[in-house]
C-alpha cells in the first residue's frame, strides 16, 4: 500500500543562545561544529531545491502533489530562515561559516548556469535522500542531541521531522517530469547523482569542518574527537546508522516511503506547541 503524506508550511522560530554558537552541543566544541558545519548548507541548498523543483510545477496535474509541492516549498524556505540566524551565531561567534556558505552558493548557481533542469533536480532528489536518511538517523538515535542546548536542540529535531515528511515530495515530481526506473536514463541519472552529490558534499564538508575546528581551538580536544567518532561512525553513530538506506537508493523501483518512519511525526504536536510555548 502506497504511503501519501501530505507536508504543512510551519512558522516556527527557535530561541538561539548566541553565546552558545560554539558549545551547544552536550559533548562541547568539536560536535558543535560538526552539525554547525553542516547548518551552513541549509540556506543555499534549500533555495537550490526549491528553484529545481519549481522549475517543473506546471508539469504536476495531481491535486495532492500540487500541495504537496507548494508544501514543500514552504518547508525549505522557513528551513533556510530558521538556519541562516543559527548560522549567523556561529559566524559572529567567529567561526568564518558565512565565508564557506558563500563558496557553495557559488559552486551551486555555477550548477543553475551550466546544467540542465533534469540534472538539478536529480541533484535535488538525491540530497533529500542524503538528508532523509540523516534525518531519520537523528530521530532513531535521540541518545546523539540528549542533554545539548534545547534552542538547537529544538530547530534540529524540527528540520529532522519536516525531512521526513516531505522526502518523497522531490522524487515524485522526478518520476514524472523525467521518468521512473523502467526509463534506463532516468535511473541512471538519479543513481549517478547520488553517487556524485554525496561526493561532492563531503569533499566540501571535511576541510570545512575541520578548519572551523581549528579556528575554534578544538584540534586538541581529544575527548571531543572521541564524542565525534562515536556519534557518526560508532555502533550508534548517525552514519553507520544510515549507509544501508543509502544503497537502497540504487533499488530498482525505489521510493524513499520504503523506508517506513512516518511514526517520528507524530513528535511534531509537542514540537510545536513547545515552539509556540516559547515564542509567546
Amino acid at each position: 500500500m502506497a504511503i501519501n503524506i501530505l507536508p504543512t508550511r510551519r512558522n516556527l522560530r527557535f530561541k538561539l543562545n548566541p553565546s552558545k554558537a560554539l558549545t551547544w552541543h552536550q559533548d562541547g566544541r568539536n560536535v558543535s561544529q560538526f552539525l554547525n558545519t553542516l547548518s551552513l548548507f541549509f540556506p543555499v541548498g534549500e533555495r537550490f531545491f526549491i528553484d529545481s523543483v519549481r522549475h517543473y510545477r506546471d508539469v504536476v496535474q495531481d491535486p495532492e502533489l500540487k500541495k504537496a509541492v507548494t508544501a514543500f516549498i514552504g518547508q525549505e524556505a522557513m528551513h533556510g530562515r530558521e538556519h541562516e540566524e543559527y548560522n549567523g551565531f556561529v559566524n559572529e561567534a567567529g567561526v568564518p561559516i558565512e565565508a564557506q556558505e558563500q563558496l557553495v552558493d557559488n559552486l551551486l548557481k555555477a550548477v543553475q548556469k551550466y546544467t540542465p533542469a533534469s540534472f538539478q533536480l536529480a541533484g535535488t532528489v538525491a540530497l533529500e535522500h542524503l538528508t532523509a536518511i540523516l534525518a531519520d538517523g537523528l530521530l532513531s538515535l535521540p541518545e546523539i542531541m540528549e542533554g545539548s542546548d534545547e534552542g538547537y536542540r529544538a530547530l534540529w529535531n524540527w528540520h529532522a521531522l519536516e525531512e521526513t515528511e516531505h522526502k518523497a515530495v522531490a522524487f515524485d515530481v522526478y518520476r514524472l517530469a523525467v521518468g521512473g526506473d523502467d526509463q534506463v536514463g532516468a535511473y541512471a541519472m538519479r543513481s549517478l547523482s547520488l553517487v556524485f552529490s554525496t561526493s561532492v558534499f563531503f569533499a566540501l564538508v571535511v576541510p570545512f569542518y575541520l578548519h572551523n575546528v581549528r579556528v575554534s581551538g578544538g584540534l586538541s580536544d581529544l575527548k571531543g574527537w572521541r564524542a565525534v567518532l562515536r556519534h557518526s561512525v560508532g555502533k550508534k553513530g548517525i552514519f553507520r546508522h544510515s549507509a544501508k538506506a543509502w544503497l537502497d537508493w540504487f533499488k530498482p523501483g525505489f521510493h524513499p516511503w520504503d523506508h517506513d518512519n512516518r511514526e517520528f511525526l507524530e513528535q511534531f504536536d509537542e514540537l510545536v506547541a513547545h515552539a509556540l510555548e516559547e515564542a509567546a
